[in-house]
């Protein structure tokens, strides 16, 4: 059982419950030393470190370990999971795995900040279209 940092569509609980298969609990929290940027033409984030930024996001706590292959293949090639150390409300700090933007795929974040509000607003049912009520879930999704 390992915590999960999310900080794009996977806050939401409905949509993290259909890419994990679990229900789990949950918490606010941030991570220093990362932004999150729009990805061109999507309605998801990626994040990349960067110094002096921090990214708000939920801490899902106690995830099973069905959940893990089922993440990994929904958040696919363009991210990759690591290990992080996220600030509670409180103050106290939990490590938990996190899934930032490879490199490589740089070229397709756009400058600015990704607003999670909108994409409840604007983004949100478009997204679950596409990646969660389609057979994304098999294959590969965003994060």
């Amino acid at each position: 059982m390992q915590h999960c940092f999310t900080y794009g569509s996977l806050m939401c609980e409905d949509i993290m419950s259909a890419v994990t298969g679990a229900r789990s609990r949950f918490v606010a929290a941030s991570l220093d030393g990362y932004r999150r940027q729009p990805v061109r033409g999507q309605a998801y984030p990626g994040m990349v470190p960067a110094t002096e930024a921090c990214v708000p996001g939920v801490l899902y706590l106690d995830l099973p370990a069905s959940a893990w292959l089922r993440l990994d293949r929904f958040e696919g090639e363009e991210y990759e999971r690591r290990q992080v150390v996220v600030r509670l409300q409180d103050g106290r700090t939990e490590t938990a795995w996190t899934y930032v933007f490879r490199p490589g795929y740089a070229a397709r974040l756009v400058d600015g900040e990704w607003e999670f509000e909108r994409f409840l607003r604007t983004g949100k049912a478009r997204f679950t279209a596409q990646y969660v009520d389609s057979d994304a879930l098999e294959g590969d999704g965003p994060a």
